[in-house]
């Protein structure tokens, strides 16, 4: 049996396992080669693990040190010519940061209507959308044709998208 992990430990693989998504994601829209992306993260980890001290932002932190590992990374390969300029990889990151933001945000609000669905509709959602789950094996469980089930959850996905977008207006600054 391991030993129990120490407290800081713990703390950070739970900040990381929150951001991996989308800083790996961010790093991938500065490089151009995902074996380059899988490279510059390997290092992003490294140092984010040994500098790590209980970040109080961490996803903020964590994007900053994977925007330097990026730039020092493209220095050393600077003699090749397919590699982007600094101005461009700034834009990029800046964008993947904005996309990143409302994808959060988007998120958030298809979270906020899930709940507000009744319970059998919300239900019927996550069980629809659980990875391995097959439509045919879904209606025969619950006595219904897959296509019936096809038209629920295309009646649901209606309802959803449209309070998402009234939630997202209602949260739009003026």
């Amino acid at each position: 049996m391991p030993p129990p992990l120490d407290p800081q430990h713990d703390q950070f693989l739970r900040l990381y396992a929150e951001q991996e998504q989308a800083l790996h994601g961010y790093v991938r829209s500065m490089l151009p080669d995902r074996h380059e992306t899988s490279e510059v993260m390997q290092e992003v980890i490294v140092t984010l693990w040994q500098k790590f001290e209980g970040a109080v932002d961490f996803r903020h932190w964590a994007f900053g040190v994977a925007r330097m590992k990026v730039l020092h990374h493209l220095q050393r390969r600077k003699r090749d010519r397919h590699v982007f300029g600094e101005e461009l990889i700034q834009q990029l990151a800046d964008r993947q940061a904005e996309l990143e933001e409302r994808h959060v945000t988007q998120r958030e609000a298809l979270e906020q209507c899930l709940e507000k669905l009744p319970q059998v509709q919300r239900e019927l959602v996550l069980t629809a959308y659980t990875k391995g789950t097959r439509m045919d094996d879904l209606a025969a469980q619950r006595g219904e044709t897959a296509m019936a089930i096809y038209k629920k959850l295309h009646r649901i996905r209606q309802a959803l998208l449209e309070c998402v977008r009234r939630t997202l207006a209602q949260e739009e600054p003026l």
